[in-house]
């Protein structure tokens, strides 16, 4: 609370004597609003600095001054009614001696602030200065004594009131409020006004709106700071996304608060958030503390670095520099914590990556007062989903992972193309999955597999699509595309089971033992109460021991051997399991070029005997068997030609060896 100052009266009212000079000395706020019976002071409009100045009449104390004058005319209360507000008697007052018909002084002694007789010769402003009251006769007469005027009295702080009362006012109630006055200048703050009507209410009307006005800035000011250390104890409790509302509510109040800024760019680095903690830690030309700085400057470094890995493809390294912003305090962002995840993801560490989101803490924020923080040009909060819903459809997660899509798109408002492009990719994917489903389970298998196809049109590393489209190649006979489509689920998921048991079984059907074995004792440790499991393997041991039993025969050293002889012809078509002939010419254009694909059917098909016969240089054999045209398939099962064909295409032969090897 401000103090009121002492002012010295100029040389031109020497005559007041130090005794009453003293008590001009104005008190403080708290004597003021602690004097008894308050309600009925009034002490007016606030006063400006005096600066005192004599007038002639004051000086000559001639019948002339009216403003010292007892007479009790109209003239005077009328000209003492229009003074001013800056200090000037500006009308009459409830607690204002009254002047009798008779001329005499009608002092109530109820009116509190009353001068003692032994304060000297009060003074009177009239707007030209001071000047000390001498008592007058009516008839011009001056006596020079210095008795106070009855019909005027001091005004400002000097005393109560500075109007003067009119008769039959003293005995009035009086019904207007008191206001705390916020002051003018160095004059009148703290003191109790009253509001009134016309000019003066208005006047009084706009100090109490500043008075209301100040009160309410200086409680802001407490929520402010209240809502800064609810924010200190909420970061301290780990609840960081709290403590950010608490602090942007605290800087909303009070924009120039310093240390909710610092909190706040303080919490934004725990965060990973970059540019807002930038946009706080050096707000309006603040010189910013140098070790949250340096946090800073290192974080952008880290988040630059991070990117340029990420545009070529470097996940290893983005992995690194995850790690190091982490530990240099960026310890509790969502964001980078997803970054990680989608590096471990394309990494095809798909099980790494679904832990790392199981520590991302549910979105239920963000900051509604500040621009939303972005990473890689995408709204942070949408990044994240992204990331989630890639990871949901490599787990074969699809409804979820088409939900979160659609949740990124609805937050990040600028179209970002990546996560359009997500959206696309999960909802095309989502829906291939479903079609190739439904075909399996009515057992439309090639149609099934072609569905799963294109939903790998749109997302390659998938493996639950290329695991349902093995089972489609299992069905239908096709084991060694279900092994390929197994072996790429696999280098994708390599943990994934269901992969893993389906190209065991599909070896089996290979009569690859060895390969058989080597799957079921993985699947074995993996799921050791899987009964299933355990049988499966058993039966691979006793099929691999058997084979190693089983005589070399023609055609079994993956090679395809050539007959050019009757006897040799008998003797291959009578072997065990499938034999197929390849009669062929080597002056045949077609029979050239599909000889590569017999020798590929030979490696991808060890128990099959594949054999051809050049019909130019065996030409008895090539009668015997009636072979007009080549190239020719001929395909014997058991020693019983089983089928024949003529210029087949790559994928006929194929399922047709296929189809007599179940």
């Amino acid at each position: 609370m401000s103090h009121y100052r002492r002012h010295s009266l100029e040389p031109s009212i020497d005559s007041v004597t130090g005794k009453f000079r003293d008590s001009l000395n104005f008190q403080r706020h708290d004597d003021v609003i602690n004097k008894p019976d308050f309600r009925e002071l009034n002490f007016g409009s606030p006063i400006s600095p005096l600066r005192p100045r004599v007038s002639s009449s004051a000086a000559s104390g001639s019948s002339s001054s009216s403003s010292g004058s007892a007479s009790g005319k109209p003239a005077v209360t009328s000209q003492l009614a229009r003074q001013s507000h800056s200090g000037e008697l500006s009308g009459l007052s409830e607690t204002s001696p009254v002047m009798s018909g008779s001329g005499t002084v009608n002092r109530n002694p109820k009116y509190g602030h009353r001068r003692s007789a032994s304060a000297g010769t009060p003074l009177i402003y009239s707007g030209l200065g001071f000047s000390p009251v001498t008592n007058q006769s009516s008839r011009g007469g001056g006596s020079g004594a210095t008795s106070p005027n009855p019909g005027v009295l001091p005004t400002g702080n000097i005393c109560p009131s500075g109007r003067i009362l009119k008769t039959g006012m003293a005995t009035r109630a009086s019904v207007r409020p008191e206001t705390l006055c916020t002051g003018t200048a160095n004059y009148g703050h703290g003191n109790i006004i009253r509001s009134g009507g016309g000019s003066n209410g208005k006047a009084s009307h706009a100090t109490n709106k500043a008075v209301v006005a100040e009160i309410g800035d200086s409680e802001e000011v407490k929520k402010a700071a209240y809502r800064s250390n609810r924010a200190a104890a909420l970061a301290a409790s780990g609840r960081l996304e709290e403590a950010v509302k608490e602090c942007l509510e605290a800087v909303r109040i009070d924009p120039s608060y310093v240390r909710a800024h610092q909190r706040l760019a303080s919490l934004y680095l725990r965060l990973g958030e970059a540019e807002n903690a930038r946009r706080h830690l050096c707000f309006s030309g603040q010189c910013p503390d140098q070790a949250d700085l340096q946090r800073l400057q290192t974080l952008e470094k880290q988040l630059r670095l991070c990117t340029e890995a990420r545009n070529i493809g470097d996940w290893k390294t983005v992995v690194s520099e995850i790690d190091a912003a982490i530990a240099n305090g960026a310890d509790s962002s969502p964001q980078l914590v997803a970054c990680k995840a989608e590096a471990f993801l394309r990494l095809h560490q798909i099980k790494d990556s679904d832990l790392c989101l199981s520590s991302v803490p549910r979105l239920d924020h963000h900051h509604h007062t500040q621009p939303p923080a972005k990473l890689f040009g995408i709204v942070c909060d949408a990044y994240m989903l992204c990331v989630q819903a890639q990871v949901d459809m490599a787990l074969g997660r699809f409804e979820n992972a088409v939900v979160k899509a659609e949740r990124a798109m609805t937050i990040d408002h600028s179209n970002s193309p990546e996560v359009v492009s997500v959206l696309n990719n999960v909802k095309n994917v989502a829906k291939a999955r479903t079609c190739g489903n439904e075909l399996f389970s009515s057992g439309r298998y090639s149609e099934a597999s072609v569905a799963y196809g294109d939903g790998l049109k749109f997302d390659a590393f998938n493996s639950v699509l290329y695991c349902n489209r093995a089972a489609c190649w299992f069905k239908l006979g096709m084991w060694d595309k279900s092994v390929d489509d197994c072996n790429q689920a696999l280098r994708i998921q390599p943990s994934y089971t269901k992969a893993l048991l389906r190209r065991a079984a599909s070896y089996g059907k290979l009569s690859r033992w060895e390969d058989a074995v080597r799957d079921y004792e993985v699947l074995r440790k993996e799921l050791p109460g899987d009964n299933e499991v355990a049988e499966s393997l058993q039966r691979a041991k006793t099929s691999l021991s058997n084979k190693s039993e089983e005589p070399k025969y023609l055609g079994f050293n993956n090679e395809v051997e050539e007959v050019s002889t009757l006897d040799k012809f008998k003797t291959a078509t009578s072997l065990p399991g499938i034999s197929v002939f390849h009669f062929k010419s080597s002056s045949n254009r077609q029979s050239e070029a599909i000889s590569p694909f017999v020798n590929t059917l030979c490696l991808r098909y060890p128990l099959v005997h594949f054999f051809k016969v050049d019909v130019e240089e065996s030409l008895a054999l090539a009668k015997a068997e009636s072979i007009k045209k080549v190239p020719t398939f001929k395909i014997y099962k058991k020693g019983e030609k089983v089928k024949e064909m003529v210029c087949p295409s790559h994928q006929l032969l194929e399922d047709s060896v296929t189809h007599f090897l179940l």
